[in-house]
C-alpha cells in the first residue's frame, strides 16, 4: 500500500488538491453544502463495486469520515484539528469530482488516483479516524445512531 500512499501524497501536493482545501474551508460554515457533499460521497461509495481487494475496509473508513464531518457540522464533535478536517473534506471533494487527475469513467484505471488519495488519507489520518470511532462508540448509548446523510 505504500506505493498507493506515496502516489496519494503526490496528489495531495498538487494545485488541484490545494484548490479543494480552499473549497473545503469555504464549506465549513455552510452546513447545507456540507450535507450535499456528504450525500454525494455516500452515494458514490454505496454504488461502488466491492469486488476489489480491501474495498470494504476503504468504504468503512470513508463512511466513518462522512459521519465525522457530519458530527462536526452539527456541532456534536469538535475534537479534530481544523487542518485535518479540511484535508478530510478536500479528500471527499476530490473523490466526488467527475474529472480529476485520472477521470473516473476510464475503465480499470479511472479510480487509481482516487484509491491513491484514499490510501494517503487513511495512512495520514488513521489516528483521527480511530479517535472519532472511540468517541462515536462512547456516545452511541446517549443518542440515536447517526445516519451517513441527513
Amino acid at each position: 500500500m505504500s506505493t498507493l500512499t506515496d502516489k496519494g501524497l503526490e496528489i495531495s501536493k498538487k494545485a488541484i488538491f490545494h484548490m479543494l482545501v480552499k473549497r473545503a474551508s469555504a464549506l465549513l460554515g455552510k452546513p447545507v453544502k456540507i450535507s450535499l457533499l456528504l450525500k454525494e460521497a455516500y452515494d458514490k461509495f454505496v454504488d461502488a463495486k466491492s469486488s476489489k481487494s480491501g474495498f470494504a475496509q476503504i468504504k468503512d473508513v470513508f463512511f466513518t469520515l462522512i459521519r465525522l464531518v457530519q458530527a462536526y457540522a452539527n456541532g456534536s464533535y469538535r475534537q479534530i484539528p481544523t487542518r485535518s478536517l479540511l484535508l478530510g473534506i478536500a479528500t471527499l471533494l476530490y473523490l466526488v469530482m467527475p474529472l480529476d487527475i485520472i477521470p473516473d469513467f476510464l475503465p480499470l484505471i479511472g479510480y487509481t488516483d482516487d484509491l491513491s488519495v484514499i490510501a494517503w488519507f487513511v495512512t495520514t489520518f488513521q489516528s483521527e479516524i480511530t479517535r472519532f470511532r472511540s468517541w462515536e462508540t462512547r456516545h452511541q448509548d446517549e443518542e440515536e445512531p447517526m445516519v451517513a446523510v441527513v
